[in-house]
């Protein structure tokens, strides 16, 4: 059984989801209704059903400034979401002690009628330690919360190959890079994928053969590589945001499975080692789209709007890399006390031979540090 150091997720890592109201009076606050208060230190929010981007924000590069948000299904500057170099979508502000802030009055966070959602996670409550230049590495700011296994890091490349120190406590798993500075691509590295790939969230593409993104070196239990000949991970004087991931038992696993090709009672099933809160999958050896798990989308309903909460746990899911699609059955899978179970074949989750990533942040753990075990279902 997983035993686990973290008894209530909820402190760590909450989703939430709203419905616009467009009232025009600036800002709305939204309160998490998980065990524990949470003062997120990054998101990622979803316009569930408009063609909007879906962006990341974080605590490190001063949220109180709306201008910092950049999305994770194109390939645009920081803060240029769209085209629009105004700022208009920043979106979560500073100071709730329990929750998200959305700034906008009724533009593009509040559109009347619109649901909406965003995962959150804590760190360090925007408290970073800076780190210098040195030869060929990077320098600059890093946030960590180390029982949770998670690192916000900020750095300006120097165009040579170089190490940044992650403060995770094991070797990281799941690591997301963005060029902030510059209009290239979200490149996130998996334990699945291997030392010479890199996948791109902006598009559905298999894994990327590029040697230069982390100069072919596997993470260590202190240090990541940035690749000198990769403008994803390190050109002189690009600036830099990545997010750093390792597994923590009982709370988090970043893994990879293989599908079977069946659907109903006979797909594919995961173990975690807890009943995750929410779970992003791809497909790695082809075209595949990332999707987005999450029980409080639940089941689609007869007119097509998804209903649900965590007692509803076959979940749709929602496409990451495009911003044209809504909230919709993509590969449902039922999420249990230990793990997750495929319920479709459908291509993009569970294919006969195909291969999978995954990337799970836990609601309960299956076992608590105390060695309680959770009901089962």
């Amino acid at each position: 059984m997983a035993y686990t150091t973290i008894d209530d997720p909820s402190a760590h890592c909450q989703s939430v989801r709203w419905t616009g109201n467009d009232t025009g009076q600036g800002a709305r606050d939204f309160t998490f209704t998980g065990n524990s208060n949470m003062q997120p230190d990054m998101a990622i929010a979803i316009a569930e059903n408009q063609a909007f981007s879906h962006m990341v924000t974080d605590s490190s590069r001063d949220w109180s400034n709306g201008n910092k948000e950049w999305s994770i299904n194109a390939s645009n500057i920081e803060g240029d979401t769209n085209a629009i170099n105004t700022g208009a979508y920043g979106w979560l502000g500073p100071g709730l002690t329990n929750g998200i802030r959305m700034s906008q009055a009724g533009n593009y966070w509040n559109v009347n009628n619109k649901p909406y959602y965003a995962a959150c996670w804590k760190v360090n409550g925007g408290t970073t330690t800076s780190f210098n230049e040195s030869g060929s590495n990077p320098g600059g700011t890093r946030q960590t919360n180390s029982t949770a296994g998670m690192s916000i890091i900020t750095y300006t490349g120097t165009g040579s190959n170089g190490t940044i120190a992650h403060g995770l406590p094991a070797t990281p798993t799941f690591i997301i890079f963005k060029r902030r500075d510059n209009a290239n691509v979200p490149c996130v590295w998996h334990q699945g994928i291997g030392d010479d790939y890199k996948l791109v969230t902006s598009n559905y593409s298999a894994k990327d053969a590029d040697g230069a993104f982390m100069n072919s070196t596997l993470p260590t239990s202190t240090n990541i590589t940035v690749g000198g000949a990769s403008v994803n991970t390190n050109a002189d004087a690009g600036t830099y945001v990545c997010y750093a991931w390792t597994d923590i038992q009982g709370y988090s696993k970043f893994g990879s499975y293989v599908g079977n090709g069946h659907s109903e009672g006979n797909g594919t099933f995961v173990y975690t080692g807890f009943q995750p809160a929410f779970i992003m999958t791809k497909r790695t050896d082809t075209n595949g789209s990332w999707l987005w798990h999450d029980p409080k989308w639940g089941k689609l309903t007869s007119t097509g709007v998804a209903s649900g909460n965590n007692s509803n746990q076959l979940t749709t899911s929602m496409v990451m890399e495009s911003n044209s699609n809504s909230v919709d059955d993509y590969g449902s899978m039922d999420i249990l006390s230990n793990g997750f179970k495929l319920r479709s074949d459908a291509a993009a989750t569970n294919a006969g031979t195909a291969p999978y990533v995954y990337m799970a942040w836990a609601h309960n753990p299956f076992v608590t540090s105390t060695g309680i075990p959770t009901t089962a279902r």
